[in-house]
């Protein structure tokens, strides 16, 4: 494309200012307009965290759709809203980026993936530590077969929240709106890292728990996961952690292990002739951060992501994140609250008719 994308952005809230400002950060694209049902929260967005630009305000997100100057649409609201808004912006002919979780029940995702191949519009969602260069370093490995045979790959996010931060939003901590509590909000980033490293999941055994908080959902859970192509893994979340460490990813094989630590390389070791003496890549990023404030996560990830897709708009092909992987995280972690609820282990695929409304952990 030889001018700029024009973007949209639908709610107003935390994560706004990360999707302003990869808007801003790219000469290629231009925030036009902004949409929140509640005006004051919307013009204090477009004054004080849209990075110089200058947009139209809605209340109304459909009337935003309307305007035929936009091409693309952020979709930053509550989880559970996600779905029906991506399918929305996609019938209005536009293209779409959603805030993670795709969304919270596969029902929802299921919806997105036939809207997204109906209307042939492209579509991505957030899972940004997958443009880390430690991350995708460790994903460049394992596909060139430097790890052997993998036997483990561990996701950890021990992070804290406060009871403030769970009332901060009557949304949050809903299984209807966020999902669930650790593991689908906090969590979900390094379980799509875990599953992109070690492809599709055979069975899982899950356990979740509330230690501390008065929430419905879990704020700690753990799971064993059996990988189809044999490895182990185990998942571990919690918002009950003060303060907190950074988000860890493990990968341990035949030939190699590397740990990656806030989106850092922290142990890069293979032993095998291939690898010796190439030592550590080159690891620019810097910690993620969140481990206790979640405004304090680390932003730039999300530029590079947004560059991905508009890279793939002006090639015509798919982005890194389509809606059919962006769906995966979203089924291990609910085979997680499934088993914990049931007792039993989960085989995958999940009934996609599984809800958890009412549950209490």
């Amino acid at each position: 494309m030889s001018g700029k994308y024009r973007f949209g952005i639908i709610g107003c809230g935390v994560i706004y200012g990360a999707h302003a400002g990869a808007i801003a950060a790219l000469e290629n694209a231009e925030l036009v307009a902004i949409a929140d049902i509640v005006e004051e929260k919307a013009r204090k967005a477009a004054a004080e965290r849209s990075h110089g630009a200058n947009p139209q305000i809605y209340t109304d997100y459909r009337e935003m759709l309307k305007r035929d100057d936009i091409d693309i649409v952020s979709v930053c609201t509550p989880s559970g809203m996600h779905a029906d808004m991506a399918c929305d912006v996609m019938n209005a002919g536009k293209h779409v980026i959603v805030e993670k979780p795709m969304d919270v029940t596969l029902k929802a995702c299921d919806k997105f993936i036939e809207t997204w191949k109906k209307t042939g519009k492209k579509a991505t969602v957030i899972s940004q530590h997958r443009f880390a260069e430690g991350v995708q370093a460790l994903k460049a490995a394992i596909d060139a077969g430097k790890f052997g045979k993998i036997a483990l790959v561990d996701s950890y996010t021990k992070w804290y929240r406060s009871h403030e931060y769970y009332k901060s939003g009557d949304w949050r901590a809903t299984w209807e709106l966020d999902g669930g509590g650790a593991l689908m909000n906090q969590s979900v980033h390094y379980v799509d890292l875990m599953q992109w490293m070690a492809g599709d999941v055979d069975y899982l055994f899950g356990n979740c728990a509330n230690v501390w908080h008065d929430i419905p959902v879990e704020d700690t859970a753990s799971a064993t996961i059996r990988f189809k192509n044999g490895a182990i893994g185990t998942l571990e979340g919690t918002t009950a952690a003060n303060p907190g460490l950074s988000q860890q990813l493990e990968v341990m094989g035949e030939f190699g292990t590397v740990s990656i630590v806030g989106s850092q390389i922290h142990v890069w070791e293979f032993v095998n002739d291939e690898s010796k003496g190439q030592g550590k890549p080159q690891d620019a990023s810097s910690g993620s951060g969140g481990a206790s404030d979640p405004t304090a996560i680390r932003m730039d990830l999300h530029t590079r992501q947004y560059k991905n897709f508009l890279d793939a708009l002006d090639a015509g092909t798919d982005p890194l994140i389509t809606p059919v992987e962006a769906r995966k995280p979203v089924e291990i972690i609910l085979a997680v609250y499934h088993s914990a609820r049931t007792g039993q282990p989960v085989k995958f695929p999940l009934d996609p008719e599984v809800t958890f409304v009412g549950t209490r952990f």
